[in-house]
């Protein structure tokens, strides 16, 4: 497979950088809206094996988890109860494209200060819930702020970094998500014991990563990309000047004007990406969301202590086990963060495939053939799962994780990034609120075999990867139609050709 070699390229050694710390600040107050997005995918799986909360809005949920004879796959099957995680992502899917729009004309900072609003009333409306009516209604503006920081952090942390740091950087967002799960993990496993109202503050104190990147839109600047891209080159340069940390940024400015140049012709930017040169990175943007949600990942994130109690953990058992699962979600990060700029997104997507193929298949069987309908697994049997799942969770957040977020944010061209962005975070939001939504009952009705439906997924996803995308490291974002897609065996027929015609597919 075709890989874009970036290493000697005039435009890398034209661009100069070196790293301020006011920049680091930057990048990470906007990688806050990770800490918000990952707090409430940690939450809510807590959240809902707390008793307290079950006897308030789900009674039904909370007697047939007592039932001893209940069937252990099944105890927390309830529409009502999945829609509480789930409806957050119906709400993004649907505000990422008003988002869009948001980052087009009023820019990427102010988006990412109205996630922030949305997310801190959402915490307040959640933690005071009196009725089941309002607690979604929470859930659905904490949606909205999801969706509007989904779009415009990953966007923003892309534009304002150098090529070389650009993967990096960008996987401060996924970093912050992982924090936001171990953290939420963590008041999860504090509060649980708090009668009645452990579950208030549990959704409460979500309002405190949304305040810290309130505080932090007022400290962040807006991308060099966005604003020449509303005809404010002065400010622009000025905004490069200060993320490139120097004066003498020419080159970049140039290539940041031409590129608007071209986007300023196309008036219907969601209209362009349905031409043929938009289909690869298009594609690939969708396609990875899918992907990365048909892991399971989300399904393990959102359910661990459910899912922990349906093997035999006892409640503080389950969140412990949470917690260790977001510990090593945070670490295994940061292995990312190392190794994407070095070996490539290609090489960790790969690898990641192999080793949660393991980790799926392993649990499966161990699930299939010990534990029945009613009882616990051995305890020996019980902690094997649960490493397993660690070294899942260990494999997809260095690779799927962040790249679900990265990859997107670099292939499109500046006429097309934020509509096209925006097709990626809906489908990410679209894909999370179906696997939310079903994966309790998909449990009570699959049993074991779940784990086998998502490990067959895994297999399609690293024979996609293999043919079909593309190395992107090292390569600026506007170069990469001629670095990248010109180039690749399949992609490259998408392209124009030198003479401007529409390649022809052979």
């Amino acid at each position: 497979m075709a890989e874009a070699s970036s290493s000697s390229s005039i435009h890398e050694l034209k661009i100069k950088s070196k790293t301020t710390p006011y920049v680091v600040i930057c990048w990470i107050f906007a990688a806050m809206g990770g800490l918000m997005f990952g707090y409430d995918i940690g939450i809510s799986g807590g959240v809902s094996a707390m008793d307290d909360f079950l006897l308030k809005f789900f009674p039904n949920v909370y007697a047939r988890k007592l039932i001893a004879h209940e069937d252990n796959y099944c105890k927390y099957d309830d529409q009502m109860l999945q829609l509480f995680t789930s409806s957050l992502y119906l709400a993004a899917l649907v505000s990422s494209f008003g988002a869009s729009k948001a980052c087009s004309t009023l820019g990427r900072w102010p988006t990412i200060r109205l996630a922030s609003v949305f997310f801190v009333v959402a915490a307040l409306l959640s933690g005071l819930a009196p009725n089941k009516a309002v607690l979604i209604v929470g859930r659905i503006l904490f949606g909205v702020g999801v969706g509007f920081g989904n779009e415009s952090v990953p966007l923003f942390l892309s534009e304002v970094a150098p090529p070389h740091r650009r993967g990096a950087v960008n996987i401060l967002f996924q970093l912050f998500v992982t924090i936001g799960i171990l953290i939420a993990n963590l008041v999860n496993f504090a509060v649980a014991n708090i009668h009645p109202y452990g579950w208030r503050l549990a959704l409460g104190l979500a309002g405190v990563p949304g305040l810290a990147l309130f505080i932090g839109s007022f400290v962040i600047m807006e991308t060099p990309s966005s604003l020449i891209e509303r005809g404010l080159e002065a400010e622009g340069k000025q905004s490069l000047q200060k993320v490139r940390g120097v004066e003498d940024v020419e080159h970049e400015l140039e290539q940041i004007k031409h590129a608007s140049e071209q986007a300023k012709k196309v008036k219907q930017p969601f209209k362009k990406l349905m031409n043929r040169q938009s289909i690869p990175p298009l594609t690939i943007s969708i396609c990875v969301q899918i992907f990365q949600q048909f892991t399971g990942i989300n399904a393990i994130m959102f359910y661990a202590p459910v899912l922990f109690q349906t093997m035999g953990f006892k409640n503080d058992g389950a969140l412990l086990s949470a917690v260790i699962t977001g510990v090593v979600n945070v670490v295994s990060t940061f292995v990312s963060i190392v190794a994407v700029d070095r070996l490539g997104r290609r090489k960790l997507l790969l690898q990641a495939c192999v080793q949660m193929l393991i980790c799926l298949v392993g649990s499966g069987v161990i699930l299939e053939l010990h534990l029945k309908s009613v009882g616990t697994l051995d305890n020996k049997l019980a902690t094997i799962v649960v490493v397993l799942v660690c070294l899942f969770v260990m494999s997809f957040a260095w690779s799927w994780g962040p790249m679900g977020w990265l990859i997107p944010s670099e292939v499109f061209p500046m006429e097309t990034r934020t509509a096209g962005f925006a097709f990626a975070v809906s489908t990410n939001m679209f894909l999370t609120f179906l696997i939310a939504q079903a994966f309790l009952s998909m449990m009570c009705h699959m049993r074991a075999g779940i784990f086998f439906f998502f490990a067959g997924w895994v297999v399609v996803m690293g024979l996609f990867v293999w043919f079909l995308i593309p190395e992107t490291k090292g390569v600026a974002i506007d170069e990469m139609e001629e670095k990248v897609w010109k180039v690749h065996p399949v992609w490259k027929r998408f392209m124009p050709r030198d003479d401007g015609k529409g390649a022809e597919l052979t």
